[in-house]
């Protein structure tokens, strides 16, 4: 199989920053930026400001080339509504937030107004990276898949509601044995894609390392080229490319545009890759994942979207939320600006 690329249209040349809402919407496949003598997306704590040092000179730990983004699973233990949660992203300093869709539906069945959620994020400077949902579009049971394509329709719409363009694909209904024949899961893909263009919303085919199907990032590259779709991305997670096997020089095969999200994690030495759990997890640099190698790969093919924090370790429940928070927040700085201070050296 050939690697795929995705078509690119450029937006204008930028000479200054560019700001991150702008970055986000340019980044889904398609809409490349990049074009010579355009600045990185930066992520800081007050004000985005060009990221030109990623390129050339040092690069400073306030500035990184990515938007930070907190996937709010990675505080579910705190049970906080979506309000608080956007709060909670905002104070700790992030630039994005992933929602769980799950969230957004308690949110709106509650009364809530997605205007008013929206207005929160524009005041507090937050750009909605993503969503993440568990709708079984690539089922083998025609009933199934129709039910959640009717789901992806409403999320897709409440995620563009609130600016977003970009929401999870995850293989939540071929996740148990037996193989699925991939190429059927491409037609699948296509449809969904053909869906997301109603709403300017782009489904990610993303991969679980423990699932029988799109376990690897080959098997992604493979249904994301297959659905021969112009829209067509994939989302992974340093966790899920360590659990399914496949190893950091996959990601070189990839076209930077062709992802706008990718999920920074950790993950121990023990337990072993075929035992290790989504509990096991740990903030970015606290593993033994080769963190250094995925970040330089992802900048040097061109990516230049949101690295969203995704855990589900109990353990840092137990500290407070904006602690936890920022914690995270900080350890995904470090780990950029020393991966890519390694490569300038």
């Amino acid at each position: 199989m050939r690697g795929f690329r995705c078509s690119t249209v450029s937006v204008g040349v930028h000479t200054g920053a560019i700001d991150r809402r702008t970055a986000l919407a340019a980044t889904v496949c398609g809409l490349s930026l990049g074009l010579q003598g355009a600045s990185a997306p930066s992520q800081t704590q007050q004000t985005p400001t060009g990221a030109s040092e990623a390129a050339g000179g040092q690069v400073s730990s306030d500035r990184v080339p990515f938007i930070l983004a907190l996937n709010t699973g990675s505080i579910m233990g705190y049970k906080l509504d979506v309000p608080a949660q956007v709060d909670l992203a905002a104070e700790a300093g992030y630039g994005g937030i992933e929602f769980w869709l799950r969230d957004i539906e308690r949110f709106v069945q509650s009364g809530g107004r997605l205007e008013d959620l929206r207005k929160r994020l524009e005041d507090a400077n937050l750009v909605v990276v993503g969503g993440i949902n568990f709708n079984a579009w690539a089922a083998e049971d025609d009933k199934q898949r129709q039910s959640a394509l009717e789901t992806f329709r409403r999320d897709m719409e409440w995620i563009a509601a609130l600016g977003g363009k970009a929401i999870a694909a995850a293989p939540a209904g071929i996740f148990q044995p037996p193989p699925v024949d991939l190429g059927r899961v491409a037609e699948r893909y296509r449809v969904l894609l053909e869906l997301g263009r109603q709403f300017g919303v782009v489904p990610q085919l993303e991969i679980w390392g423990a699932s029988a199907n799109l376990r690897r990032v080959s098997e992604a590259l493979f249904v994301a080229a297959e659905a021969g779709h112009p829209d067509a991305q994939i989302l992974l997670d340093v966790f899920h490319m360590y659990k399914g096997g496949s190893s950091p020089e996959a990601l070189r095969l990839i076209h930077g545009p062709c992802m706008t999200n990718f999920h920074l994690n950790d993950y121990p030495a023990q337990p072993e890759r075929e035992t290790i759990r989504d509990s096991h997890r740990v903030f970015p640099g606290d593993g033994v994942a080769p963190l250094a190698k995925i970040i330089t790969s992802l900048w040097e093919i061109g990516f230049r979207g949101a690295l969203s924090l995704e855990l589900f370790n109990q353990e840092y429940w137990k500290k407070p939320p904006l602690e936890m928070a920022r914690e995270g927040l900080e350890k995904m700085k470090k780990v950029v600006t020393e991966a890519l201070a390694t490569r300038q050296a």
